[in-house]
């Protein structure tokens, strides 16, 4: 299994929309600009994911895409499935109608089946706000909590 572009850019600017929002709406151009990606090919992504109900756009001056949910709400493996369908390390088409006594059986539980698991119990235990928190750590925006 290889994610797609449109896997990779989709996650990052779910990513980028739960660090920058603040509650409110995330125009796509500045997202595009903070992530070097085309508008033009964000706005085919976000299409997908609008449909899918993770985010919700606003039309106008003030309008631009929002969180459909808390970031604490959307898994990655939510935001994959979207936009690259099942994660799954081999095709389910070459494991369908095989026999319980063959190699491709054996394959099939012990290797693959194992693996997909594995795949979606780690792209599930992720949220976006895991994320978000994650690389305001790691660039020392997190906010600073002063006492008095």
């Amino acid at each position: 299994m290889k994610i797609s572009t449109k896997g990779r850019y989709g996650l990052r600017a779910m990513v980028d929309i739960a660090v920058h929002s603040n509650g409110d709406h995330v125009p796509l151009s500045s997202v595009a600009e903070r992530q070097n990606i085309s508008v033009n090919y964000l706005e085919q992504v976000f299409a997908s994911l609008r449909k899918a109900g993770l985010i919700k756009s606003v039309k106008g001056a003030q309008g631009g895409y929002i969180m459909a949910q808390k970031p604490s709400a959307i898994q990655v493996g939510a935001v994959l499935r979207v936009l690259e369908g099942d994660l799954s390390v081999v095709d389910k088409t070459d494991t369908q109608n095989i026999g319980e006594k063959s190699i491709q059986y054996c394959l099939k539980t012990q290797v693959w089946d194992k693996m997909d698991s594995c795949i979606n119990d780690i792209v599930d235990s992720i949220t976006l706000e895991d994320l978000a928190s994650y690389y305001k750590r790691i660039n020392g925006a997190e906010s600073i909590m002063y006492y008095i």
